[in-house]
């Protein structure tokens, strides 16, 4: 902890909450009656403006997924691939990781983004399908070294002893990839969520934000609408 912040107490830390600065802008405006009719061309351009203007890792996303007593659980990963006309998005893991086991028991998830630069946020939500072997191997060996390296190393998900422990498994993992530069973790699986709900988020200075929700209708394309922020 840094020593400044030492014994804090919880109303000094909700005081410094307060007065930090949120929404501060200037932010992008957002006409909802010009969106487009599906949500998957507002996301890419959306992202393709963040990419664009300096916004910091805004392929980086919030994954929820909940185990089969509907027990949520939350962590952040990357943006591996768009489906722009299907709503589609894809991301990797361990099929053995507490999300490949949530995700095996309970295939529906959620997906968020926020980037506070330009005051938007971005909800995806539906059913997850695992992709096939070449797509998990495509997507690995397309990583660099020492993601590849982190890859086989450990059990991702499971109890760590402690940092020695850590480092012998990395050598062992770097071993393994310099002999083998083509091998891919038996667990390693590509996942993609195919959204059936959407919200966009556009924060105003002023508090007037606007939210434009998409629901997917079975068989009746995609509706949208205004909610209250």
């Amino acid at each position: 902890m840094d020593d400044h912040n030492e014994g804090m107490t919880a109303e000094e830390l909700l005081a410094r909450m307060r007065q930090a600065p949120v929404l501060a802008g200037p932010l992008p405006g957002f006409d909802p009656e010009r969106a487009d009719d599906t949500p998957g061309p507002l996301f890419a351009r959306w992202l393709a403006h963040a990419l664009g203007t300096g916004v910091p890792e805004p392929h980086v996303m919030t994954l929820s997924t909940a185990d089969a007593e509907a027990r949520p659980s939350a962590r952040v990963l990357m943006l591996r691939g768009v489906d722009i006309e299907e709503c589609g998005f894809v991301f990797a893991s361990d099929a053995g990781s507490r999300k490949g086991r949530e995700l095996t028991a309970n295939p529906y998830a959620a997906l968020s983004w926020y980037w506070p630069l330009h005051g938007r946020q971005i909800r995806m939500a539906g059913r997850v399908a695992v992709l096939d072997g070449d797509a998990a191997r495509r997507d690995f060996l397309g990583r660099g070294e020492a993601s590849r390296i982190s890859g086989f190393t450990g059990r991702m998900s499971e109890p760590l002893a402690g940092p020695d422990e850590y480092e012998t498994e990395r050598r062992r993992a770097a071993g393994l990839v310099a002999a083998d530069p083509q091998a891919v973790p038996e667990g390693h699986t590509v996942y993609v969520l195919r959204a059936d709900e959407a919200e966009f988020f556009q924060g105003d200075s002023r508090g007037f934000h606007v939210r434009l929700r998409y629901v997917r209708e079975e068989g009746a394309g995609w509706t949208r609408g205004l909610l209250w922020p």
